[in-house]
């Protein structure tokens, strides 16, 4: 079954980020094969977009495989270790408008520690209650490069690049009422937004964003490392 997937295994050496296994769509029986091939080359071995009752498949498969863990709020399987950590990029910090955008914000905040890269999460400062979000700036400030997880409106990237200077990485989420359309209606604020400079990914693509924030890093951090 692993033998279908043609697995892109030079991609950490080429761009610096290991290539993920999206998990939604993909069977147990997958998953397993393609976590393992992974691993056994090498390589960061993390897949994406898995519920709970596919994670349990995955542990059968790998007769419940000690390295094999499965990170509930982000929705991910990873198996083995982490990438070295490189504290010489930075960090990034992600933030959240509501705790209801935590499985995507978590996906970053996975995504990007599985790379080596110090990350924080920040919940629940959406611009409802803008004390909550003013409060940290200070905190913020010290960051490299900002991801904000928002929905509703998503309002939230276009107030944090408005008031910081770092890269924002806007990521809407398919939380909200009616008009919100799935995250339809932040997306479109965000790309709509006045604040100069300000980067979106798609709907509900906490790794994509995470794999921005990681590009950022490494183009303007490489000499840091030497």
């Amino acid at each position: 079954m692993s033998e279908q997937a043609r697995l892109d295994l030079q991609r950490r050496q080429r761009l610096g980020m290991a290539e993920a296994i999206w998990g939604e769509h993909k069977s147990a029986e997958q998953i397993a094969a393609i976590l393992v091939r992974q691993q056994r080359s090498g390589e960061l071995a993390l897949a994406t977009r898995v519920d709970t009752a596919k994670a349990q498949a995955v542990a059968a498969l790998l007769a419940n495989d000690p390295q094999l863990q499965f990170h509930t709020d982000a929705r991910c399987l990873s198996l083995g270790s982490a990438a070295a950590a490189r504290p010489a990029l930075g960090d990034v910090v992600v933030l959240s408008g509501g705790t209801s955008d935590l499985p995507v914000a978590a996906e970053a905040q996975l995504a990007l520690q599985w790379h080596g890269i110090a990350c924080e999460l920040v919940l629940d400062v959406g611009v409802a209650g803008l004390h909550r979000l003013l409060d940290q700036l200070d905190r913020l400030r010290q960051a490299r490069v900002l991801i904000a997880c928002a929905g509703m409106e998503g309002a939230l990237p276009t107030v944090l690049a408005g008031l910081l200077p770092q890269p924002v990485i806007g990521v809407p989420v398919s939380v909200g009422y009616g008009v919100s359309a799935g995250g339809q209606a932040a997306l479109h604020g965000m790309l709509a937004s006045c604040a100069p400079g300000l980067s979106v990914v798609n709907i509900d693509n906490g790794y994509g964003a995470a794999m921005a924030a990681l590009r950022i890093l490494l183009s303007s951090g490489a000499a840091a490392e030497q």
